[in-house]
């Protein structure tokens, strides 16, 4: 897995909330062994029309947004199922990294993001950075007003700068652990071989159990 440690990048947006992983990678796609050429089909439903041509509609395929690295969208982004598809897709579709808002409704706050997306894209390299609403609102309108805008966002130092004429900064918060494995490039293999002396050294001292595990495989 690729370290994360500052990205700089074209910003696209996507004013949509609850982007479900359906929609991110419809199910027809699941069907692969694989674990690569999922990019061209993200968002596909939106993105291609009944003839497989690109949908001028689509606000993703505007040229604008061509050579775009950062997304930025609306709350509960990537809920539904847990299929890890949709963080591959939109990794291999060219994103780095990822930016929505919490809000609050009724009182409680509703995620940027859901759980089991935001894990998956831990394991897989992608950034989700989660901002207050009236942040990403600003950020929004930024892009709206200046075309091919880029920010860079510093992981270690958990910030957002747009480059606009006037750079704005944003802060944001991260867990300790996922911030250490991204920084790091610690998939779950990664960070499992970083106790390989341990492995081993149990292994030695339990010799009948492993062999007995070994002849039954």
């Amino acid at each position: 897995m690729e370290p994360f440690s500052t990205h700089t990048g074209i910003i696209a947006t996507l004013n949509r909330s609850n982007v479900d992983t359906d929609q991110i990678i419809p199910k027809q796609f699941l069907k692969s062994i694989l674990r690569s050429g999922y990019g061209v089909s993200a968002f596909f439903d939106w993105r291609y029309l009944a003839d497989g041509k690109p949908n001028p509609e689509f606000e993703l395929n505007h040229p604008r947004f061509d050579g775009r690295s950062i997304l930025v969208t609306r709350n509960n982004f990537g809920c539904g199922s847990s299929r890890e598809h949709a963080v591959w897709a939109l990794a291999q579709d060219g994103y780095r990294v990822i930016i929505a808002p919490w809000k609050e409704i009724s009182g409680e706050r509703v995620p940027g993001f859901a759980d089991i997306f935001r894990n998956n894209s831990v394991k897989n390299g992608l950034l989700l950075v989660e901002l207050a609403e009236e942040e990403v609102d600003r950020i929004f309108a930024l892009v709206s007003g200046h075309e091919g805008l880029q920010a860079t966002v510093d992981l270690a130092d958990q910030k957002v700068t747009v480059h606009a004429p006037d750079p704005v900064i944003f802060s944001f918060e991260i867990e300790e652990g996922d911030k250490e494995r991204l920084i790091g490039g610690l998939d779950d293999i990664a960070v499992s071989l970083q106790y390989e002396a341990d492995i081993t050294r149990f292994e030695h001292s339990h010799p009948e159990y492993f062999i007995k595990v070994n002849q039954q495989s």
